[in-house]
């Protein structure tokens, strides 16, 4: 299995290029508008192409590459059940798998962010085990922090916060070696005390990152709900393009 990172600076945005090269089998998860051709070069020098293309969940701080992507390769676009969006897409429910080649990915539900939200476990075949090597988390767990609940909450914050609560518990039940690559790293607006180091593990996750230290429901969704940053720029205009699926030359 490969896994490249992109990092987008401009909007902290993390992206990932991965998948099996034995079957020539790679995908992208949380791709940039910024990034597509970067994503294409990328899977061509590996010599494998770009077979799938996976949402974490409707993005609200980007123009989300997947489109674009989709529209270059042929690719399937996979994104979380019950994310509305107005063009074809795969819809996976919680616990679905697609396979890779030697790749396994695995959709977590993980509301809390976004209401539909999904995290991706991905284990390899090669190692000899369906257990998982890495989670790719969106903008639920964070390093240093979680997701924002305001965003996708039309009004209602809490209720997603005491998803988020549940949710990271969920993401924790990963063992402790699991890696953790998130769609967002310090200097994002989608978190408030994001680390500047865009990866983590799980067990570095449950010993160090503050917003789990609260044990129960009501003192994580209070602390959650308290100095949330500015909504991102345009996020209404970006939301929408994100739904339509609109490529950069039809937006």
């Amino acid at each position: 299995m490969i896994l490249r990172p992109f990092l987008y600076d401009e909007t902290a945005c993390a992206s990932y290029l991965f998948g099996c090269l034995s079957h020539r089998k790679l995908a992208v998860v949380d791709p940039h508008v910024e990034l597509v051709e970067s994503y294409l070069e990328a899977a061509g020098r590996a010599g494998a192409p770009i077979v799938a293309v996976f949402e974490t969940h409707l993005q609200a701080d980007h123009v989300s590459g997947l489109p674009a992507l989709v529209e270059a390769t042929g690719a399937t676009p996979y994104i979380p059940e019950g994310v509305d969006v107005e063009f074809t897409v795969t819809a996976l429910a919680d616990g679905e798998t697609v396979d890779l080649g030697n790749t396994r990915v695995l959709a977590l539900a993980t509301p809390g962010h976004a209401p539909a939200h999904h995290s991706y476990a991905v284990s390899d075949a090669r190692r000899g085990t369906d257990q998982p090597w890495l989670v790719f988390t969106g903008d639920a767990l964070l390093v240093g922090d979680v997701g924002r609940p305001d965003l996708h909450a039309k009004g209602r914050p809490e209720l997603l916060a005491r998803q988020l609560f549940h949710t990271v518990r969920r993401l924790l039940e990963l063992p402790d070696h699991v890696l953790v690559y998130p769609s967002h790293y310090g200097g994002s607006v989608c978190g408030r005390a994001l680390s500047g180091n865009p990866f983590s593990s799980i067990g570095f996750e449950r010993r160090h990152n503050l917003a789990l230290a609260h044990a129960d429901e009501e003192s994580f969704t209070a602390a959650l709900l308290v100095d949330v940053p500015p909504a991102p720029a345009d996020q209404a205009a970006i939301v929408a393009a994100n739904r339509r699926g609109l490529s950069p030359a039809r937006t």
